[in-house]
């Protein structure tokens, strides 16, 4: 901290966010005059790694570019390679798509809740130091840990290993599950349900600061009915309902200098929010019966803008995925084949597009694909949550940033780093670090 007509507030290292950025405040006359969100992290290229790949290939390669949720990649990339080909999936194959997904959700919000974004609220430095704060906080990362290891072991059964799944294929799955594999998970997912529900109890009691934003939300909406996980048409809160190949084009990304990320803009005007929230906002009434329940103890409505209270959203999340695991099981039965063989590929003729849109974690994953007549990518194109969540989240940054002007620059910096992480970003899904800097001007 410097004194005078200038001064900054430095972290060096933000752990518990996925990527490399930095944020500049620029404070006049005791207002925000700017916010600026940069991500300096190089870009991965991994589009232009799959133009000339088989589209066969296309759900092993995008796997890779997460390790924390590469089944929604896996599902977006299936989706839209799917449609281009007009190759018709059936319900068996959907329903064991459904249950790797609720896999990956368990997994990914676990670590989120508990191990990531927890922590801030006991103002701890990580979930090691928030389990020796006594037996109650050891407990809870010991939950925790248990869920992560059931959402892990459900993506080992369905897809063959928990990170970077190989059983995945377009058109379905290389090899079903024997139904005793699948029963098998009724166990461990029961006790998961359990803590899930604790789960919410305990974060509902957190302290939230006051903050309420005025968010465009959007998110999937699930076919009949349901919760949206892997598949839906794209609703917003301002009364979008598009496919996935619309939304395509109306989801309109540009490159900002200070950013190797690109900001996407409804209709290139318009910043929007995708994740948990704009999922429970445009989906309460899908709630299966238990999270509804949950939901309504631990004080949501719909719809919640209180980014600081995702974390609430993210743990009835939680009850949902087990919920879906629950009742796919009960119902399983193999599917037979266990892909939809891809029609003859070759000669010439045009290129098929084709787009797909599932719900990651942190949002919906959109991907389009161009195919040739011979099965290879002409075009790729891939939309993450974040890169949809930047502006939202940088606004977020210069609300929160606003109302602790006041306050010691550790208080500043830590709502700062909160405000980051209640949106659970995946810059890169590798780095750790987040440089802020406060600058005051006369």
């Amino acid at each position: 901290m410097t004194h005078g007509r200038h001064h900054s507030v430095e972290v060096g290292a933000l752990a518990r966010v996925e990527g490399e950025g930095g944020l500049r405040v620029v404070v006049q006359d005791g207002a925000i005059r700017d916010v600026a969100l940069n991500i300096y992290e190089p870009p991965r290229f991994f589009e232009a790694f799959l133009v000339g790949r088989h589209c066969t290939e296309v759900p092993d390669i995008t796997a890779r570019i997460c390790g924390i949720c590469p089944v929604a990649y896996q599902m977006s990339s299936c989706a839209a390679i799917e449609e281009a080909l007009a190759l018709p999936v059936g319900p068996e194959v959907q329903a064991l798509r459904r249950l790797l997904y609720c896999g990956e959700w368990l997994q990914s919000h676990a670590l989120h809740i508990y191990f990531l974004h927890a922590p801030d609220f006991f103002g701890c430095q990580d979930a090691v130091q928030l389990a020796g704060l006594g037996e109650s906080a050891a407990r809870a990362v010991r939950r925790g840990l248990a869920l992560k290891k059931t959402g892990n072991r459900v993506m080992e059964v369905v897809g063959g290993r928990a990170i970077h799944p190989v059983n995945v294929r377009v058109g379905g799955f290389y090899r079903a599950p024997s139904p005793r594999d699948i029963a098998a998970l009724r166990e461990p997912l029961q006790q998961a349900l359990d803590a899930s529900l604790e789960t919410v109890e305990w974060v509902s009691g957190f302290e939230f600061p006051d903050i309420e934003r005025d968010y465009i939300f959007v998110a999937l909406r699930g076919p009949n009915g349901q919760y949206p996980l892997e598949a839906g048409r794209v609703a917003s809160s301002t009364g979008l309902g598009l496919s996935p190949a619309e939304f395509a084009d109306v989801a309109v990304e540009e490159h900002v200098e200070r950013s190797t990320a690109l900001h996407s803009r409804l209709f290139g005007r318009d910043a929007y929010l995708t994740g948990p929230l704009a999922r429970f906002a445009l989906n309460q009434a899908a709630l299966t019966p238990l999270a509804r329940e949950a939901a309504t103890r631990a004080g949501l409505t719909a719809p919640c803008t209180n980014p600081f209270r995702s974390i609430v959203v993210r743990a009835v999340e939680l009850v949902v995925a087990c919920e879906e695991a629950l009742r796919l099981i009960g119902s399983y039965e193999p599917p037979s084949p266990a892909a939809t063989p891809l029609p003859p590929l070759g000669g010439s003729g045009p290129a098929r597009a084709g787009a797909g849109a599932t719900e990651a974690p942190r949002g919906v994953l959109l991907h389009r694909y161009e195919i040739g007549p011979d099965g290879l990518v002409r075009k790729a194109r891939i939309v993450p949550p974040t890169s949809q969540n930047q502006l939202a989240i940088e606004a977020d940054l210069r609300e929160v940033a606003q109302a602790n002007l006041g306050s010691p620059p550790e208080e500043l910096t830590r709502r700062a780093e909160m405000a980051v992480r209640n949106h659970d970003p995946c810059i890169s899904c590798a780095a750790h670090f987040l440089d802020v800097t406060v600058e005051h001007q006369p």
